[in-house]
């Protein structure tokens, strides 16, 4: 309930001002939503991974921590398009190669043999 709070707030700003453009705050809840997912399972797979200490959950954790950094790469140029560019990279492909290193992460720790 804390976590859940505490994100809620930090959303606000991001929230507020497309309160009125229709589908344009669901797709902004989408990736809130999605950084929240990413939050807990972070959490889940570093506790884990500081029990057992397997390289596959490592790399579980590592690519679900990853996937936050995504979400809200994703999230920051869906509510303020055009506005944070790396030099000629904008920030929507910036998103798009984190999520893309998620999946190869997630792949060698299932694929993975220990």
């Amino acid at each position: 309930i804390i976590v859940t709070g505490v994100i809620a707030i930090l959303a606000l700003p991001i929230i507020i001002p497309h309160l009125f453009h229709g589908y344009h705050l669901a797709h902004i809840f989408l990736h809130i939503g999605g950084i929240t997912l990413a939050v807990f399972i972070s959490t889940l797979s570093i506790s884990a991974y500081v029990r057992l200490r397997t390289k596959r959950l490592l790399l579980s954790a590592i690519a679900f921590t990853n996937f936050i950094g995504a979400e809200s790469a994703l999230l920051v140029d869906s509510s303020y398009p055009n506005v944070f560019d790396f030099g000629i990279l904008p920030l929507n492909e910036v998103g798009h190669l984190l999520t893309f290193i998620t999946l190869g992460l997630l792949a060698l720790g299932v694929f993975r043999n220990d």
